[in-house]
């Protein structure tokens, strides 16, 4: 069965994905879910006209982890295609964080990441597509989200290394790279009404984000960053020192 793997599926980009991809890869027989919360996984489950498989699972641990392994050795999909959406971040200064929140973050944007992507590659062939999300944070290091950023980077590293591996393999591997969102990962952050810089910056369209990033993985583009502020962005990352894109990027 032509399968597509959807992390943080619950909320925000996670359903935008599983409704763009059903969309733009007719020939998806099954969506399987991937959250925390069982009741949310439903409600995107609701939203889809094709079967699905909802996997709750705590991705921050290595027994929830270890329940999407069982399920892929149990069922053996065709995966066509996996989106690893799971992820969160925090601002605030790191002296005065929790570390267990510090480390929960590396858990869930790398760790699992990882994780998920090693456990699935068995079960994906030519023509199959890997999409990470990654963010603009990615670019350069952020004060005040410094582990955030830094799990970003590896997010974005991670893809293009991977990308590299995987072309004479037929499989496509793509970063997408988006700037803030009306998501709940704003209120998760607890970024409402603590910084200016993400009061200031233009927001990205969550469905806008979705459809693009499937587009681009059809494509085979390797990092894809919506809206042309953005993009722009991203150049002048790579063109000024960080010391002084540090500076212009806090938050």
């Amino acid at each position: 069965m032509k399968v597509a793997v959807i992390t943080g599926a619950s909320s925000g980009l996670g359903v935008e994905f599983a409704l763009a991809a059903e969309k733009k890869f007719p020939d998806i027989e099954c969506f399987w879910l991937v959250a925390r919360r069982a009741d949310r996984l439903q409600e995107t489950a609701d939203k889809l006209g094709c079967k699905t498989l909802l996997i709750s699972a705590d991705l921050s641990t290595e027994e929830g982890t270890a329940v999407y392994r069982s399920a892929l050795e149990r069922e053996k999909p065709d995966v066509r295609l996996l989106v690893n959406n799971a992820g969160f971040g925090v601002l605030g200064d790191l002296a005065e964080s929790d570390p267990g929140e510090q480390a929960g973050m590396i858990d869930v944007n790398v760790r699992a990441l990882t994780v998920i992507t090693v456990c699935t590659l068995p079960y994906m062939d030519r023509g199959a597509m890997i999409v990470n999300t990654s963010s603009i944070a990615s670019f350069c290091p952020n004060a005040r989200m410094t582990v955030y950023s830094s799990t970003k980077a590896y997010v974005t590293s991670f893809t293009r290394g991977l990308a590299e591996e995987l072309r004479p393999r037929g499989i496509s591997v793509t970063a997408v790279c988006p700037g803030p969102m009306a998501t709940e990962f704003i209120s998760v952050a607890r970024i409402t009404g603590n910084s200016k810089t993400f009061s200031t910056l233009p927001y990205c369209d969550p469905k806008k984000v979705a459809a693009g990033t499937m587009d681009a993985a059809a494509a085979g583009r390797v990092v894809y960053t919506p809206k042309a502020f953005y993009k722009f962005y991203r150049f002048v990352a790579k063109i000024l020192p960080h010391s002084l894109v540090v500076k212009m990027a806090k938050t």
